[in-house]
């Protein structure tokens, strides 16, 4: 029985550690040949002396499960080293079928605190890093389209956060650059679409060198051989999917996923609507309609429905 990602080729960046590791691991378990690309940074600030050694332990680890992968240095939020990594799939693999973009930093700062430098390098590294990849990616495939090449196959699956979704005090450049992606994924999703391709994000929970301060108070199992509800395996297989021709419709979707959970998250939806009277809205009209609509609303809520996204602390 053919496994489903059998004669595709991936890409996954930031796939030398946690979440990106284990999804390059899930894609070459279903079949993919895939290369794994890491800048190496020991620093989870993108600080430290830059390594190969992340990347070829990872592809190092696929082969020896007899898949297929090569190791890929290099910074992604670079426009000509995402030129590269996507030539590097192709050469190596003849073509490339599935980008699953993952490399991410943080720099954590209050917005009143943070500097311009921790503002740049975070939104360059996930937003930047994330169009640059999917940029070189949807050239190659529509290249071959136009060369009349017939069932062109892509999947891109983005790594968005939700600390877009519901807010994120100390991270205004993170939470604003996973917001951004979301946009980039949404576009390229109707962009890409005629040419055989899917682009979809991903809101994951893990525990990992990122999130390790994040997630310290919950809880971890006790039993022996129980999986930890915030480990990135829980991650992986919904990026196998959406990689794989089963999801052939899915399209410009995100998805949270941590712990046995996949939540679908609609399209922002109005919740009240309100007109004018008259011709046009006036101050004191305005005041009139929506200060007691907030007003009756709980405090401290927000636009984004998190509770269907909940952990228990431990």
């Amino acid at each position: 029985m053919a496994l489903p990602l059998e004669g595709l080729s991936a890409i996954v960046t930031g796939a030398g550690r946690g979440l990106g590791r284990a999804e390059a691991l899930e894609l070459a378990r279903l079949g993919a040949a895939v290369v794994v690309n890491d800048y190496g940074q020991p620093g989870r600030d993108g600080s430290g002396e830059a390594s190969a050694a992340p990347a070829e332990e990872v592809a190092a680890e696929i082969r020896a499960a007899g898949g297929r992968a090569v190791a890929h240095l290099g910074d992604v939020s670079d426009f000509e080293t995402a030129r590269a990594l996507v030539d590097l799939a192709v050469a190596e693999f003849g073509k490339l079928d599935v980008l699953v973009n993952n490399a991410g930093i943080l720099r954590d700062r209050m917005v009143f605190s943070m500097s311009e430098d921790e503002w740049d390098s975070v939104v360059r590294v996930h937003l930047k890093g994330h169009f640059n990849t999917t940029h070189f990616a949807a050239v190659h495939w529509r290249g071959r389209a136009k060369a009349g090449e017939a069932g062109v196959y892509g999947r891109i699956v983005n790594t968005s956060s939700e600390a877009f979704l519901a807010g994120s005090a100390g991270q205004p450049n993170y939470a604003a650059a996973k917001g951004g992606i979301v946009g980039l994924t949404t576009s390229s999703a109707l962009a890409l679409a005629r040419y055989g391709v899917t682009v979809n994000a991903i809101c994951p929970r893990a525990r990992t060198r990122m999130t390790e301060d994040v997630f310290a108070s919950f809880a971890e199992p006790t039993a022996e051989g129980e999986l930890d509800p915030l480990s990135p395996d829980h991650v992986a297989p919904l990026v196998g999917y959406l990689a794989s021709p089963a999801a052939a419709g899915v399209n410009g979707q995100l998805l949270v996923v941590h712990g046995g959970m996949v939540a679908v998250v609609d399209r922002p939806k109005v919740s009240a609507k309100f007109d004018t009277a008259k011709e046009a809205f006036t101050y004191e009209e305005l005041d009139s309609l929506l200060t007691p609509h907030y007003a009756s609303r709980p405090a401290g809520e927000t636009f984004a429905a998190t509770e269907v996204l909940g952990l228990k602390k431990g």
